[in-house]
């Protein structure tokens, strides 16, 4: 069987989703706290973002003395998961397949520890492909991903923090080893994700880029955007997991300590992603999942006042400069492991197998009510959400 009809996971056709119109998750979120209608958006090609011609962003930097703590933080303060005081790190993107919760079975347990992730975001169909990971941490997902790539794919994983490259690098050998490859697929490196190049990235070298809450860790989101393209091989994407503020952040958060070593203090806004991705060549993001981020501490939580926070995946795709887009009928025909029967492209398209059968649909049908709970009373007695 074959993948998708006009595109594969990795690779984009830019006229494969134009056409159609939206509306955004977060747009909602920022609508609901602000009394705002949420705002709608089109296919890759379409509308390029919500503000009006004209605005300007504006991105206030953190004070000089906050670049570093990323470093403390991550280095340092933090030993485990559990030293979180927020869930920003810990948000779990979306459900994860069978065949990539075995991969990261076998990631050793020192590594895992060390993780402190905001989300599992690992793309589809990922075989043979060349995947760079910004802010790799310990090399959870590094190790997770050298496994579904196979030895003639390659991770290569960037850290600010010297201390967690360390405990990347210390596994390699052990990894090899209880995978069968003969010989290494994966990498770590010490450095910077706004400088790519300075770390001896090239340009057009990979095929996907993923990222997992560490971008929000940068004062200079653009550079990071910006080099994020530069080393994307045409038709690759960014698959990246971050958080985001419903609201343009004051300083008192933005220069809070401990908000920024949880992911909060340098929380983008939401729809400033947008503006950055147009100015740079991406097609326009399109939004996986979100989740709300809890603060399980009230000193905290009086600091960021009415300020809501997500942790939202993101699909930003590098594609060829064309002609105006036009719609088109995409047909999945299955073959991605994980994802027979139905691919789920983001929050608003999924491609389902095409069923003629009607004793197969019936079958289905049987099948997924037998493992539902009986329902209680009627429709006209669901409780509804205020």
């Amino acid at each position: 069987m074959g993948t998708l009809g006009l595109w594969k996971p990795g690779l984009a056709r830019q006229d494969s989703w134009g056409g159609g119109r939206a509306t955004s998750g977060l747009g909602a979120l920022q609508g609901a706290k602000a009394g705002q209608a949420s705002v709608g958006w089109s296919g890759v090609g379409g509308v390029q973002g919500p503000y009006p011609s004209g605005h300007q962003l504006f991105f206030p930097h953190p004070s000089p003395h906050l670049w570093p703590l990323g470093q403390t933080y991550y280095g340092q303060v933090l030993k485990k998961s559990a030293d979180l005081q927020t869930n920003a790190c810990v948000t779990a993107a979306r459900p994860v397949p069978q065949h990539v919760r075995e991969a990261l079975q076998n990631v050793h347990e020192d590594v895992s520890l060390r993780y402190y992730g905001c989300g599992l975001v690992i793309p589809e169909c990922l075989e043979n492909c060349w995947i760079l990971d910004l802010g790799s941490g310990s090399g959870r997902d590094c190790y997770a991903l050298s496994q579904l790539v196979g030895e003639k794919g390659h991770v290569t994983g960037i850290d600010m923090t010297e201390g967690q490259v360390e405990v990347a690098n210390k596994y390699i050998e052990y990894h090899m080893e209880k995978y069968g490859f003969q010989a290494p697929n994966v990498n770590f490196i010490h450095g910077y994700i706004e400088k790519l190049e300075e770390a001896g990235i090239k340009n057009e070298s990979y095929d996907i880029v993923i990222s997992n809450c560490v971008i929000n860790l940068v004062p200079d989101k653009q550079q990071v955007l910006q080099e994020v393209y530069r080393v994307l091989k045409h038709g690759g994407e960014l698959y990246f997991s971050d958080v985001y503020a419903s609201l343009e952040l004051p300083e008192e958060i933005r220069t809070h300590k401990v908000l920024w070593g949880e992911c909060l203090g340098g929380a983008l806004y939401w729809k400033d992603l947008f503006i950055l991705a147009k100015k740079i060549g991406f097609c326009p993001p399109r939004l996986v999942t979100a989740n709300f981020i809890t603060v399980q501490n009230k000193d905290l939580e009086n600091v960021i006042g009415d300020c809501c926070f997500v942790s939202a995946t993101f699909r930003l795709f590098k594609l060829p400069k064309t002609g105006p887009t036009k719609k088109c009928q995409v047909i999945y025909n299955g073959g991605i492991t994980g994802h027979e029967k139905e691919l789920i492209f983001d929050a608003n398209f999924t491609f389902k197998d095409v069923i003629t059968d009607p004793f197969e649909l019936a079958g289905r049908s049987d099948s997924a009510e037998s493992r539902s709970s009986p329902a209680v009373g009627g429709c006209c007695s669901t409780k509804k959400c205020s």
